[in-house]
């Protein structure tokens, strides 16, 4: 098995569970719970191909279960968002989609051409991990529709256990490269114009 079964089985059960939530709930006339199936039910990510035992496996499904606290959230609340708050959520998640997508394509592209390069041109040219930086629109488009406080705490969560040091540890692995120290000087590590 690998990572991406597990990841993308958790996903599949997503759209279930939200719709689940709308039945239970009779949120059936639920803008606000129809966008966040839309939005969460139908992202994919199949980028995890690295093996993974029955264990660990179940062990990422279940960390992504925390996701489902906003959808929970938001269902069993009955939040019925502003038209303007849905508009920016959807923006903040298909902004994060166009980041994360576009910024891994570059990256298996560019490493298909010519595998032992440090790439620093296109979206890297001035984030080292646009990728991670779309992946965090992404969950704040779906967090941020539960309009309450503790999704932005799991999505914080996710950045310092998971994000982040798997963003460090690319540093490490990227510092290999002679000309890496100079992109890293001209470049943020995570957030445009911030970090």
């Amino acid at each position: 098995m690998r990572q991406r079964h597990f990841i993308d089985s958790q996903k599949a059960v997503t759209s279930l569970f939200v719709l689940a939530l709308i039945a239970i709930y009779n949120q059936w006339q639920n803008p606000t719970a129809w966008i966040y199936l839309a939005l969460h039910g139908t992202y994919p990510d199949r980028q995890w191909e690295q093996p993974a035992g029955w264990a660990y496996g179940l062990a990422i499904w279940g960390g992504l279960c925390t996701y489902w606290v906003a959808a929970w959230l938001l269902v069993w609340r009955g939040v019925q968002a502003p038209a303007w708050y849905l508009g920016m959520c959807v923006s903040l998640y298909t902004f994060g989609i166009f980041l994360h997508f576009v910024a891994d394509m570059q990256k298996f592209t560019a490493l298909n051409l010519n595998p032992d390069h440090l790439i620093t041109d296109g979206l890297f040219s001035r984030v080292r991990n646009i990728n991670y930086f779309g992946e965090l629109l992404i969950y704040a488009g779906f967090g941020l529709l539960a309009m309450h406080w503790l999704p932005v705490v799991i999505l914080l969560a996710w950045n310092v256990i998971v994000w982040l040091p798997n963003m460090r540890k690319k540093d490490r692995s990227l510092g290999r490269y002679p000309e890496f120290a100079a992109y890293k000087e001209r470049t943020k590590f995570y957030i445009p114009f911030l970090f």
